[in-house]
C-alpha cells in the first residue's frame, strides 16, 4: 500500500506539480484588461482543472459569468467536520507578452538548464499547478485533510478579479462557506536571510489597497495667443507635481516590526529608525520589496489634455495609483485632496481597503513547520506586499489571506523579479520543493 511519505508516491506529486504547471502555461490565458478575453483561455485553463482532479474522484463547480472568463471551485472534505475551512487559490490569467523580449516562446514551457521558462512560471500557474498536483496525491495515497480544503482555480486576476474572485464573492459565496483562512500569492519564495545563507521565507500578512484616483481640472478654452492666466493644463500639472513629490511617513505596523525583529536578530544588528529605508534598500533581494510596502504611494501615471498646440483646453485630467497601507484610507484621500487644492475634481474611479491577518497563531506555526521538515535553517518571516491579490475580495467574507505559496531557490535568484518580466521562470527543484511543503501545509493546517 501506498503511504503519503512513500518515495515513489511523492515523485510522482513532483513530477504531476511540474508537467500540470507546463500544461497550464502552454494556455495562452493572457489578460488583457478589456472585458473581452482573448481567446477563451482562462475558461480552458478552469476546465483542464476540473478534468485533471475529476479523474481521481474530485468535483466542483465550473463557474463562467463572462465568455471566457472561467473559473473552478472545488471542496475536498476534511476530518474534522467543526474545523473551519481553508481556501486555497491561484489565479489562471497571465498578462501579456511581448516575444521580442523573450530569449525562449513565452508559452513553450520549456525548461533550459534547470529552469522552467514561459508566462506564469511563477505568476501564477505554477501553483495551479502544484494544488491539483497535491489533490490528486491526496487521492491516491488515500491522505484526508483535518479541514475541509476549498481550492479555487480564478479569472481575471490581473484585472482585479472582476469576473474572478469578485464576482465570486458577491455572486457565490456559500463556494467558501466555513472559510477562516486563504493561501495563495505572493510569498512563500526565499530570500537570504544572513551571511551564513540561511534563506527567509517571505509570508505576505497584508496587503495595500489599489485605489484609482481621478483629477480634474476645468477651465475655459481658449487660443493658446492670449494673456490669460487661466490654464487646465498648468493647474493640473501643479496638482500633480504636489502629489507626485508628497512622501507618505513610514506605517510602523506590526507585520513591518516582525520582518525588523527577523532580520535584525538575524545578522546581528537592529534597524535604525533614522536609516530604515536606506538599511532595507541594502537587503538583498528582499529590500526593495519590503521597502515598498512600508508606506503609503501615489504615483501620478497617466495624463490627459488638449488636442492642438495653438489651444489651452477647457478640462485636463490625470489618474493616480494609490497603494494604501491597510487603515490609512481616510487619511490618504484627506491627504490626496489637499495636495491637489480647491480647484481640482478628486474623483474615486477603484478603492479597495488593504488586507491584514495576524502575524501568529496556528496556521502560520503550521506554515513554519512544513517549512523546517524542508529547511531546518530557514525562517517563516511576515512582510507587506505593496501591491494586491484576489485576497482583497475574499476578505470582505471574512477570510484572513496569506500569501505564501513556497519555492526555496538559490540565494541569488529574485522572485519576485520575475512577477510580468520577460523571460519568467521558476527552478524545477523550486516546484519540486513548493509541492512537498504545500502537500505538508494542505495536510496538516
Amino acid at each position: 500500500m501506498t503511504t503519503p511519505d512513500d518515495g515513489s508516491a511523492v515523485r510522482r506529486l513532483e513530477a504531476e506539480a511540474l508537467e500540470f504547471t507546463r500544461q497550464l502555461i502552454r494556455i495562452e490565458s493572457v489578460n488583457t484588461g478589456s472585458l473581452a478575453p482573448i481567446g477563451d483561455g482562462e475558461a480552458r485553463a478552469a476546465r483542464l482543472v476540473q478534468e485533471w482532479l475529476a479523474e481521481v474522484g474530485i468535483e466542483g463547480e465550473f463557474v463562467e459569468p463572462h465568455p471566457g472568463r472561467g473559473s473552478f471551485v472545488a471542496r475536498i472534505p476534511g476530518t474534522d467536520p467543526t474545523a473551519p475551512a481553508l481556501l486555497a487559490h491561484s489565479h489562471l490569467d497571465v498578462v501579456p507578452v511581448d516575444a521580442r523580449d523573450w530569449t525562449a516562446p513565452p508559452f513553450g514551457a520549456e525548461v533550459r538548464d534547470g529552469m522552467l521558462i514561459g508566462r506564469g512560471a511563477v505568476d501564477m500557474k505554477h501553483f495551479a499547478g502544484t494544488l491539483v498536483a497535491v489533490a490528486r496525491h491526496f487521492a491516491r495515497v488515500g491522505v484526508r485533510p483535518r479541514r475541509d480544503l476549498v481550492l479555487a482555480f480564478l479569472a481575471d486576476e490581473e484585472a482585479g478579479g472582476v469576473w474572478g474572485s469578485r464576482w465570486l464573492v458577491r455572486n457565490r459565496p456559500e463556494l467558501f462557506e466555513g472559510v477562516t483562512e486563504s493561501i495563495s500569492e505572493v510569498g512563500g519564495f526565499s530570500v537570504p536571510l544572513d551571511a551564513s545563507g540561511r534563506r527567509a521565507y517571505l509570508l505576505a500578512t497584508g496587503e495595500k489597497g489599489p485605489a484609482t484616483v481621478a483629477l480634474t481640472a476645468n477651465g475655459s478654452a481658449r487660443h493658446a495667443s492670449g494673456l490669460s492666466t487661466e490654464n487646465s493644463v498648468v493647474a493640473l500639472a501643479e496638482a500633480v507635481a504636489r502629489i507626485g513629490a508628497y512622501e507618505f511617513p513610514v506605517a510602523r505596523t506590526r507585520t513591518l516590526e516582525a520582518f525588523l525583529e527577523a532580520f535584525g536578530r538575524a545578522r546581528g544588528r537592529p534597524f535604525d529608525e533614522a536609516t530604515l529605508e536606506a538599511d532595507l534598500a541594502g537587503l538583498e533581494i528582499a529590500g526593495p520589496l519590503v521597502g515598498a510596502g512600508i508606506r503609503t504611494t501615489a504615483t501620478p501615471t497617466v495624463l490627459t489634455a488638449g488636442g492642438k498646440p495653438n489651444v489651452v483646453p477647457a478640462r485636463a485630467s490625470a489618474l493616480v495609483d494609490v497603494r494604501v497601507i491597510p487603515g490609512q484610507d481616510e487619511l490618504v484621500r484627506a491627504t490626496l485632496r489637499e495636495l491637489a487644492g480647491p480647484d481640482i475634481e478628486v474623483e474615486e474611479r477603484a478603492w479597495y481597503r488593504g488586507t491584514k491577518s495576524p502575524a501568529s497563531g496556528p496556521f502560520v506555526d503550521v506554515l513554519r513547520a512544513a517549512i523546517a521538515v524542508e529547511d531546518a535553517q530557514g525562517e517563516v518571516v511576515p512582510y507587506m506586499l505593496p501591491a494586491s491579490t484576489d485576497n482583497k475580495h475574499f476578505s470582505k467574507l471574512g477570510i484572513a489571506g496569506y500569501g505564501f505559496t513556497p519555492l526555496r531557490v538559490p540565494l541569488d535568484f529574485d522572485v519576485f523579479a520575475q512577477f510580468h518580466a520577460a523571460d519568467e521562470r521558476v527552478p524545477v527543484e523550486a516546484l519540486e520543493f513548493g509541492a512537498r511543503v504545500t502537500a505538508s501545509i494542505l495536510k496538516r493546517a
